[in-house]
């Protein structure tokens, strides 16, 4: 039981906490009560290896094989982690929902926070509606009930059908409260952990052999080699590329940990540590995880050939029946809470940009629940939005290309908008920052984002140059056609911001 000394300490820091918002200009509606590790948990589990990490492994292993997973995989989470540090650093000094539209918007302007807060909006809906169809087609697929596809009509509506229950009893059990949902995503950070754990374990015990080799060995799977997943080509290189898609996608979902912010207790360490700990543990947890995969494989030509069922086809072969359809079960679980933590997040974005009049009918959107201390408009909005986006989109790899991309873009445009201004017009910080590698890690960010934005648009998923581009051009024209008379933006500035208790930095630092 902890002791009065405790929980004093405990009330003293919730206490700064709203004092830190109300500096920010807003006051505490949403219910404070996350721990560090509730708000780990929620971007750990957003993540979820044994969702991305299962349901697109055939983007990596039908591309160049294991190289895929043993080179590609690590490089791509080294490029995640300097996204990570950067947003870091901008979560602790600007701890709100929505935090990565805030960030943008106090840093550059009203106009580049607007932007944001729509890529963003938008990749989280997307990723959810991602999340949600993969889950339903692995399940389909593990169980033997459906092709798990959506290639005809009635596939089509079973797997729409599906989706809204699975989405429709997320956004339900967000609409119970934070409460709720942190017992469910801390359930889910351990469970997932021993899930990886086990059947790492499983894999490697019943692999016929362990070929290491395999795991720096590239081999073109492109074309029918590759069960179709990618169009057939002899370019090594951009297979290699493209198969960096799979890890790109899986490490998603870390700004989970800032839009939680208003819920988090020390919000302004224990939000930049949830960001950067749930990338750094998933980035090796899952290069573990896929490493066995590939290591359990009886062939890996093989396996690729089988292309989306590479993943269940490898853990039938290795692994004997009743073991296989537990551990798939024990993922199907995984990727429902996976889910769940997603719709607490993007509805926290959603509720901040409302609180701020950027959203249609925001006076509505940015409605907190009296009982519960949710945002329950919001919660609904975003989980509805999910569900239309998988009956218009119903291909899988669109959707997860443009996911990715729009979020990737989220992520990256507020550390740019950081760098500019760091040491400059930015010069006071919070107490979790980077010092003189926020600059370069920034940077880095801005061309890792880039060449994803490349690697996403290649065929089959040209289509996501199309919506991203589209959406980008219909955003600039709402905006200079007068929106940007109207949006107002958060309530404070840079130079308003100074006045909240942080850490100061010399204004004429060059780091």
């Amino acid at each position: 039981m902890p002791d009065a000394t405790e929980n004093d300490e405990s009330s003293q820091t919730a206490i700064d906490d709203a004092r830190v918002l109300r500096g920010l200009g807003y006051k505490q509606e949403l219910s404070r009560r996350l721990s560090g590790f509730s708000n780990f948990a929620i971007s750990f589990s957003i993540i979820c290896i044994l969702a991305g990490g299962v349901s697109s492994f055939h983007l990596g292993l039908s591309s160049v094989g294991g190289a895929s997973i043993g080179l590609g995989w690590p490089l791509v989470a080294l490029f995640s982690m300097a996204v990570a540090a950067t947003m870091g650093q901008l979560a602790s000094a600007f701890p709100t929902a929505g935090g990565l539209y805030h960030w943008a918007a106090i840093l550059g302007g009203r106009g580049w926070g607007w932007a944001t807060a729509w890529f963003n909006l938008a990749g989280l809906v997307t990723v959810l509606a991602a999340i949600n169809v993969g889950t339903y087609r692995f399940a389909a697929t593990a169980l033997g009930v459906g092709h798990g596809d959506a290639d005809s009509w009635g596939e089509h509506l079973v797997q729409s059908l599906v989706v809204i229950g699975i989405t429709g009893s997320q956004a339900a059990i967000n609409h119970l409260g934070i409460g709720v949902t942190a017992k469910l995503t801390d359930f889910s950070g351990y469970w997932i952990l021993l899930v990886s754990a086990v059947l790492v374990g499983c894999l490697l015990w019943f692999a016929p052999g362990l070929e290491f080799a395999r795991l720096i060995t590239f081999q073109n799977f492109s074309g029918e080699a590759g069960g179709g997943v990618w169009p057939r080509t002899d370019q090594m290189a951009m297979l290699f590329a493209l198969g960096a898609l799979l890890p790109a996608y899986t490490i998603t979902g870390f700004d989970a940990s800032a839009h939680a912010s208003e819920e988090t207790v020390g919000a302004t360490e224990m939000v930049p540590r949830g960001i950067v700990r749930s990338v750094l543990i998933s980035g090796i947890a899952g290069w573990a995880l896929l490493s066995a995969v590939v290591l359990a494989a009886p062939s890996v030509v093989e396996a690729a050939n089988q292309g989306e069922g590479a993943f269940l086809w490898i853990l039938r072969s290795a692994l004997p029946g009743w073991l296989a359809l537990g551990l798939s079960a024990g993922i199907v679980v995984s990727q429902y809470l996976c889910g769940l933590a997603t719709v607490t997040s993007a509805s926290r974005m959603a509720f901040a940009f409302a609180r701020d009049g950027g959203l249609p009918f925001s006076t509505a959107v940015r409605w907190v629940c009296p009982k519960r201390r949710s945002p329950a408009v919001a919660i609904w909005l975003v989980s509805s939005a999910a569900v239309l986006f998988t009956v218009y989109t119903p291909v899988y790899s669109t959707i997860t290309a443009v996911c990715t991309i729009l979020l990737y873009l989220s992520y990256v445009l507020p550390s740019v908008l950081g760098a500019l201004a760091y040491g400059r017009t930015w010069t006071v910080m919070g107490p979790w920052r980077l010092g003189r590698w926020y600059r370069p890690l920034a940077w880095l960010s801005a061309a890792g984002c880039g060449g994803l934005i490349v690697i996403g648009m290649q065929q089959p998923n040209e289509r996501s140059l199309w919506v991203v581009g589209g959406m980008a051009a219909i955003l600039a024209v709402v905006w200079f056609a007068g929106e940007r008379n109207r949006f107002p933006g958060p309530p404070v500035s840079l130079r308003t911001h100074a006045e909240a208790p942080r850490i100061e930095i010399p204004a004429n630092a060059t780091s």
